[in-house]
This record gives structure tokens, C-alpha cells and sequence, in this order.
């Protein structure tokens, strides 16, 4: 996050960070704070997916290249969707 958000958008990006740790977590890791940056640098793109659209397709999409592209994993859309669901409702609560 290289420049200074406004106070919403700030909540949102910390709420997403949230999600990301203890809701998407797909290495398993929540259980202790020792990783809690583990996720944090998918932030920033999650962060713009969600302020550029109230769809959660991109977000999803976004989060299943990063859990099999880069961590390997074996593909979880249901479960991307659901946490890019819960993004975009986030946003719509703080009414951004």
C-alpha cells in the first residue's frame, strides 16, 4: 500500500486482510499469529479488485491463481467465491 487511503477504503483493506488470514487461509496457517504476514501480499491486488467492481468474479479468479499458480494447491473455486463474496459485502457494508 504505497499511498494514503481515506478512512473507508482504509477499513476495507484492513477487513480484507482479515479475511484473507483467517477466513481464505488456503496453507492453513491462522491458527497462530507466527505468520500472520503470510498473505499480505496478495493484499494490494485483492484490495483493487474489490474497489474496481461489485462483482466477485475477478477477486475469486484472482485468489484461485494465486492458491494454485504460486502455492501450488489443488483448485478451490467454491470456496474462492465465497470469500470473494464475503469482500465485496464487506465493501457494500461500508457502503464504498
Amino acid at each position: 500500500m504505497g499511498k494514503k487511503l481515506p478512512p473507508d477504503q482504509l477499513e476495507l483493506y484492513k477487513r480484507i486482510d482479515e479475511i484473507l488470514f483467517y477466513k481464505w487461509d488456503p496453507i492453513g496457517i491462522s491458527d497462530g499469529d507466527w505468520a500472520r504476514d503470510e498473505y499480505q501480499s496478495y493484499l494490494p491486488r485483492v484490495f483493487a479488485y474489490a474497489m474496481e467492481s461489485d462483482s466477485p468474479d475477478s477477486i475469486a479468479k484472482y485468489l484461485g491463481e494465486v492458491s494454485t499458480e504460486s502455492m501450488g494447491l489443488s483448485a478451490a473455486p467454491v470456496h474462492d467465491l465465497n470469500i470473494a463474496k464475503m469482500i465485496i459485502e464487506v465493501k457494500e457494508d461500508l457502503e464504498l
